[in-house]
């Protein structure tokens, strides 16, 4: 059986924020404001892509498809740098560059290699496969980010102080470099230790809602979180490798970039 929604279904789920305004009124949470302007902007901004999909998918032109997958990871390496609180110069260069390489290289394996998708440019795969791993991707990245450039401000003494010792620059920040990486992974790896136990995740349950068999469905959710995994692991890492070297000049000097 599929279920087809109607406005007025739309109308009835929008309807529940109300529990949350309430929520954040009587505890004084000051959520009020931002909810307002989440709600509205996820009506308007998914109404607004699900017009642009339907036009793409019904012309399935490759440079239209292209267009919009380049618009996407550009957003998606700005929202990265945007979740930083301690920016420098070059910041957004770095979480481009990490948000693209590892999106775009782990979405070509997955249409090429995997899916054997022709054309490869078949906007009913290419597109929510790379919005799925770009959405994972930017907060592996942010957090990795965050976390690093923070950890060397506040441990610089003691980097110095490595460094003194003769160690290399890498040997100098690599536990920092590790743990970075390490909490940038944390959230993939959670849901990856509960998918199917504890939480059904959306593309999945998405398919199934939609009348997908389930055995499809649960085959595409494992598939997606191992490219997930994949690109966030590789985001992280060359995000932190590029910001890494912003703290060191060419004479492997430690440094804080302005």
């Amino acid at each position: 059986m599929q279920i087809f929604l109607t406005y007025s279904d739309i109308a009835l789920a929008s309807s529940l924020i109300i529990i949350v305004l309430l929520i954040s009124w009587r505890l004084r949470l000051r959520l009020s404001k931002t909810l307002l302007i989440a709600a509205l902007r996820t009506i308007i901004q998914l109404s607004f892509i699900g017009l642009i999909l339907a036009w793409i998918f019904a012309r399935e032109q490759w440079y239209e498809v292209l267009l919009i997958l380049t618009v996407m990871t550009l957003i998606a390496g700005s929202a990265a740098k945007n979740r930083v609180k301690r920016s420098y110069k070059g910041l957004l260069t770095d979480t481009l560059l990490a948000v693209s390489i590892s999106a775009i290289l782990v979405t070509a394996i997955a249409i090429v290699a995997i899916l054997n998708v022709q054309p490869w440019y078949t906007p009913q795969f290419i597109i929510p496969i790379l919005g799925l791993i770009l959405g994972n991707s930017l907060t592996a990245i942010s957090l990795t980010s965050n976390q690093l450039i923070e950890s060397f401000h506040e441990q610089s003494g003691r980097i110095e102080m490595m460094l003194s010792l003769s160690a290399k620059p890498f040997e100098a920040v690599h536990e920092q470099i590790k743990a970075a990486i390490t909490n940038g992974m944390t959230p993939t790896l959670n849901s990856m230790l509960v998918v199917g136990i504890v939480s059904l995740p959306g593309m999945m349950t998405g398919q199934i809602l939609a009348g997908a068999d389930p055995t499809q469905a649960v085959r595409y959710q494992i598939v997606t979180m191992f490219l997930i995994c994949v690109s966030s692991t590789l985001g992280c890492t060359i995000s932190a490798l590029l910001i890494y070297r912003r703290f060191f000049n060419k004479k492997d000097q430690f440094i804080l970039p302005q």
